[in-house]
């Protein structure tokens, strides 16, 4: 299979470093990210309108009131909004909101990784019972594969979703949740084929803290937070918090005993513990840091050049397409690069293009949907950005996107729990 594209080699001639809509304030230590350059203007309102509608349409099918979207096409413009309401006929929403960042704090947890690494301080084919005790048995396991997703590792949130519903404040210790994950039956052996597993990223942030003597938290702001300027990007202490100062109001419905969603009155779920998540999804952002990250993580920018994170990524699925692929703790989607999933209030996508620097950010206040609408929405919404205008002086690059928007639309309709109101 190919490899996954670098920034070192994809970089086009007049490339520049995307840190003017993306990013924070910037300081020493700062990591560019070797994309093309932004274009400081709002894409066409003929494109910001068809995505609205893609967002609107996938808050409705998701159970959801609102949503957060930032869309970065360097050729054309940005297109960074709130849609929809904090709560049923609430405030509206607006895009400075903060949110859980679900699984894309896996792939955090995978640039600390990674980082040591290339640092020296572990090998990535170490065992994993090199770094972390009371896994007996789990030799054939390396670092490497708790990224790649091969580890075979089953997720410890299938047991625990119910006592997070009925108890949302309740501060988890990792490895009571590690234990959950790792006394099931194995998915599959170590190595043989990819799946989605949130124990694969806790067991990765146990090694991280058994190497550097750190807590995961400070390791990731040291490695992460810090190098890229995310400034309203944390990983907030055990204490049940909603996320961030300014947060977007979290949902997690519940169907009734016939299975039906009340789709009305969404129950709300914005305040719990971040220890569930810790290190698979525990993280807060907000649209634009999203954004930024997403860059970061498709171009490997956080990590020296010749890095092999993404050297051989494998198929997500036999019944997946075969442009969908996983390795490093990201996903790859045609051209893209990214994360998604959902955690307890919300569903977030995230994707970039590393050659065009094309960036697509969403966050849906109501996990009870299809977690896959996190990247079906991004890649809705990747397909329309892809065709929008060049600004004056530029080109409309090549997209490489293997499916259309309304492809993606059809997904998410065909997965909604909740249909459009009547009339």
């Amino acid at each position: 299979m190919a490899r996954w594209r670098r920034s070192a080699a994809i970089a086009t001639a007049g490339a520049g470093v995307l840190l003017v809509l993306l990013s924070g304030c910037t300081g020493p230590g700062t990591v560019s990210i070797d994309v093309p350059a932004q274009v400081d203007a709002p894409l066409p309102d003929a494109t910001a309108t068809e995505m609205r509608d893609a967002v609107a349409a996938a808050i409705t099918a998701t159970g959801a009131t609102g949503a957060v979207v930032g869309v970065w096409a360097p050729w054309s413009g940005s297109w960074v909004s709130g849609v929809g309401t904090q709560s049923p006929g609430g405030a509206e929403v607006t895009a400075d909101l903060q949110f859980r960042a679900a699984d894309v704090t896996g792939a955090m947890t995978c640039d600390a990784l990674y980082g040591l690494a290339a640092d020296g301080k572990l090998s990535l084919d170490d065992s994993i019972t090199d770094w972390v005790s009371s896994v007996p048995g789990y030799e054939a396991i390396t670092l490497r594969q708790l990224c790649d997703g091969t580890s075979g590792l089953a997720s410890y949130t299938q047991s625990l979703d119910f006592l997070t519903w009925t108890n949302p404040g309740r501060i988890w210790n990792a490895r009571e949740l590690m234990a959950y994950g790792i006394s099931k039956p194995r998915l599959n052996d170590p190595g043989v084929q990819f799946a989605s597993s949130p124990t694969n990223f806790l067991v990765a942030g146990l090694a991280v803290e058994r190497a550097t003597g750190q807590s995961l938290a400070d390791v990731i702001t040291e490695r992460v937070i810090q190098p890229l300027g995310l400034d309203s990007t944390s990983m907030p202490s055990s204490a049940a918090a909603a996320p961030g100062t300014a947060p977007l109001t979290g949902h997690w419905s519940q169907p009734n005993a016939e299975g039906v969603y009340d789709c009305a009155q969404p129950g709300e779920f914005t305040t719990m513990s971040a220890s569930y998540g810790a290190a698979a999804s525990g993280a807060v952002t907000d649209i634009r840091d999203l954004g930024r990250y997403a860059q970061a993580l498709a171009t490997d920018a956080l990590l020296p050049d010749g890095s092999d994170r993404f050297a051989n990524p494998v198929p997500v699925a036999s019944d997946q397409p075969t442009w969908f692929t996983a390795a490093g703790g990201a996903y790859q989607a045609g051209s893209l690069i990214g994360q998604f999933g959902s955690t307890p209030g919300y569903i977030v996508g995230a994707f970039a293009d590393p050659a065009t620097g094309m960036s697509v950010a969403v966050a849906l206040n109501n996990s009870a949907g299809n977690e896959n609408t996190g990247a079906w929405l991004a890649w809705q919404l990747a397909a329309i950005a892809s065709k929008a205008p060049a600004a004056q002086g530029q080109t409309i690059p090549e997209a490489g996107l293997p499916w259309t928007a309304d492809q993606m639309r059809e997904n998410i309709a065909a997965n909604a729990i909740c249909s459009p109101p009547a009339g």
